[in-house]
């Protein structure tokens, strides 16, 4: 097989930071979903052979259910097309080398990745420095 090199240069993206905080929750695979699920900025549902993962607003989860709070959105400013690659990697890369943990989701139009809240300024600052633009 043979190496394949790039010689594209990582997307530079526009990202916006949303608003609110949010959870990251895990429920049992065959679980209705529930009312509260559908709150925050974002919100997403994502049942697997494994699970139901459900993130949302943060202060909208019962107690009781496991969960990660304390996340932070980012998003970048789509649509993106389909045939776009090494979007969220140009998200990941400068992130992982500052030694921040991510959470990426992507939907029909454009890419997410989750940090935690107080690890957002640092990221902010790694996103940029990487060539990106960020507001908010």
């Amino acid at each position: 097989m043979e190496d394949i090199e790039s010689t594209e240069e990582a997307p530079k993206l526009r990202l916006t930071i949303l608003p609110g905080r949010l959870a990251i929750c895990q429920l049992e695979r065959y679980t209705e979903i529930p009312a509260w699920a559908w709150t925050g900025a974002i919100c997403s549902v994502t049942r697997t052979p494994h699970e139901l993962s459900i993130i949302c607003a943060e202060d909208s989860v019962p107690e009781g259910v496991e969960c990660e709070k304390g996340w932070r959105a980012i998003s970048s400013e789509g649509p993106l097309g389909f045939t776009l690659t090494g979007l969220i990697n140009a998200l990941a890369e400068p992130l992982a080398v500052a030694g921040i943990s991510i959470f990426a989701l992507s939907t029909y139009f454009t890419d997410y990745v989750l940090v935690k809240e107080n690890e957002l300024q640092v990221a902010v600052l790694a996103l940029k420095k990487a060539g990106h633009e960020v507001i908010g």
